[in-house]
């Protein structure tokens, strides 16, 4: 599903609709800087063939990075990579019962030649592959990049800004 009018930049993909909740952050961020996105449930396990499809069209739809979050084995973001050369950017999503070191070990561990650049556990991860996938397309467009620029002086400021209640 494309989320803006634009043609989409960065796909968003989770395994299942329970990951949206730490997902929602990449793609809250990417509509912070005005990034055309689409954001859609790819499960690696239940629908291979279009988790191969996706990943197989993305270059040839225009995408220039995605954004993979998945939980448990997360196998998603390594799938996605074995079948593009567009960036992926991997986000562990926490689970139940290994609070997401089982996703981030799965995720960070792609073998030799098949790179998925791995964020943080969760919300961070998140908001932070966005961020990065906003700094790849700035590289080629000096309007996102003044963006950036301004993001990162307000967060400059709001931590000089910071009082300490001592």
């Amino acid at each position: 599903m494309s989320t803006q009018e634009n043609k989409p930049l960065v796909g968003i993909v989770m395994g299942s609709s329970s990951d949206w909740e730490v997902m929602q952050h990449a793609v809250n961020m990417l509509k912070d800087f005005g990034v055309p996105f689409e954001a859609q449930v790819v499960s690696a396990h239940r629908m291979p063939d279009e988790m191969f499809a996706y990943a197989e069209s993305a270059r040839a739809r225009g995408l220039r990075a995605i954004i993979a979050g998945a939980g448990g084995a997360a196998h998603l973001p390594g799938m996605i990579a074995a079948k593009t050369i567009v960036p992926v950017l991997g986000v562990p999503v926490p689970s139940r019962y290994l609070s997401g070191k089982d996703s981030l070990l799965s995720i960070v561990q792609m073998p030799k030649g098949i790179p998925v650049a791995t964020f943080a556990i969760g919300e961070a991860g998140a908001a932070n592959a966005a961020l990065a996938a906003v700094a790849m397309l700035a590289c080629t467009d000096d309007a996102l990049a003044a963006q950036l620029e301004q993001f990162r002086a307000r967060q400059t400021a709001a931590a000089k800004a910071s009082v300490l209640p001592v």
